[in-house]
């Protein structure tokens, strides 16, 4: 018998196959600067210096067994490649954008000669390559780009983008089709180097600010030629609550959907996005992970697998002053969970034994009663 390693684990997972335990991992940001202090790798510099890029996103797994390696470190790579002006930030700060090149001039994105040569896009390249040497395989890589329309709200700046989204629907349409060349070129480049995921958080598309009309219209399009045309498995991040659009989300062709702690029936979200679509989060980044203690963490973490997450993650960024007992105690709860539910399985085998009954279904109506067995009672697909 063969055990799953973390990157088997999580691609079979976002395959819809059987695994043994959820992964515990973050497909949003990881650096923190305890991590910094840690492996010496820190902001601004791991923006732009692939190894220190590489250091850092790998202590997250070292030293908080998070078991994915994810980087870069904020969602402004492409739209400085793309002509935005960034601000590299502080130790404590993410990078953001300083400039919109297009603002309200009318005009429509260009994608520059040779995209993949431009701003930090070699460095999140070159970092690629160096984490596939270091883990061999062994745990999986996930890149953070951004999505068409975060890159439009860029480009355009937040604000005008919006009001052009009601004003101008056209104009979007084809800054929308322009940029999604711009993400699947970018995204396709990453997979040919070796990555295993790519997440696109999107904090400009849920139902905070778009309402189903305006997604379906002009957002979902974009997702889904995306989707159809990026060569791997592809994970959105909605922040908000995004539970009225998750039946639409579930047809744009993510393999994976993560979600904030808003999305609270967590039951209803698992249904709605229906079969084959693996659902990730939602321990609160803010309130929990930064703010609160070890056992907040676990409480909302236990919540969230017995609410059916596939992926047990944070529902955002982790925020850079996280403590780190704090990530630690996201895998600690995983495994706490896991270990209750095996050893419980084991005590009804046992019992089923003693009476001769095994096989008759003893065991697997405990545990369909409980609503847990088809996520977490099953033999690993090895």
């Amino acid at each position: 018998m063969t055990d799953y390693n973390l990157r088997d684990r999580f691609l079979n997972v976002l395959k819809g196959k059987a695994v043994d335990r959820a992964p515990v991992l973050s497909v949003t940001q990881t650096g923190t600067v305890s991590l910094m202090e840690k492996c010496g790798a820190f902001w601004p510099e791991a923006h732009s210096n692939p190894e220190k890029m590489a250091a850092l996103s790998l202590a997250a797994h070292e030293i908080t067994r998070l078991e994915a390696v994810r980087y870069p470190y904020c969602v402004t790579v492409l739209s400085e490649a793309m002509g935005c002006k960034v601000s590299r930030g502080t130790k404590e700060t993410q990078p953001y954008v300083t400039f919109p090149p297009l603002g309200n001039s009318g005009e429509l994105p260009e994608i520059p000669y040779s995209l993949l040569e431009k701003g930090r896009i070699p460095t999140v390249l070159e970092a690629t390559a160096l984490l596939k040497n270091k883990t061999e395989g062994t745990l999986p890589l996930i890149v953070g780009i951004e999505s068409p329309a975060a890159l439009c709200s860029r480009l355009l700046g937040a604000g005008n983008y919006l009001r052009q989204l009601l004003k101008s629907p056209d104009y979007i349409r084809e800054c929308l089709e322009i940029n999604t060349d711009a993400c699947i070129e970018y995204a396709n480049a990453l997979f040919e180097e070796g990555v295993d995921a790519v997440c696109v958080p999107d904090g400009i598309s849920g139902p905070d600010l778009l309402n189903l009309e305006i997604f379906d219209l002009l957002i979902k399009p974009a997702y889904r030629r995306f989707c159809k045309k990026v060569k791997g498995p592809k994970i959105l991040h909605m922040c908000g609550d995004a539970s009225p659009f998750l039946g639409t989300l579930s047809e744009c062709g993510f393999e994976g959907i993560s979600v904030e702690e808003k999305v609270r029936d967590l039951k209803s979200a698992k249904k709605n996005l229906g079969n084959g679509i693996c659902l990730i989060g939602n321990v609160s980044s803010s309130s929990t992970l930064l703010c609160g203690s070890r056992e907040d963490v676990k409480e909302e973490a236990r919540k969230a697998l017995e609410g059916g997450v596939d992926i047990l993650a944070p529902g955002c960024g982790i925020a850079p002053m996280t403590p780190l007992e704090n990530m630690k105690a996201l895998v600690e709860a995983r495994d706490e969970y896991y270990g209750s539910v095996f050893s419980c399985f084991e005590d009804c085998k046992s019992k089923c034994y003693e009476s001769k009954s095994y096989g008759s279904g003893c065991h697997e109506s405990k545990y369909r009663e409980s609503e847990s067995y088809e996520s977490k009672c099953y033999e690993p697909e090895y």
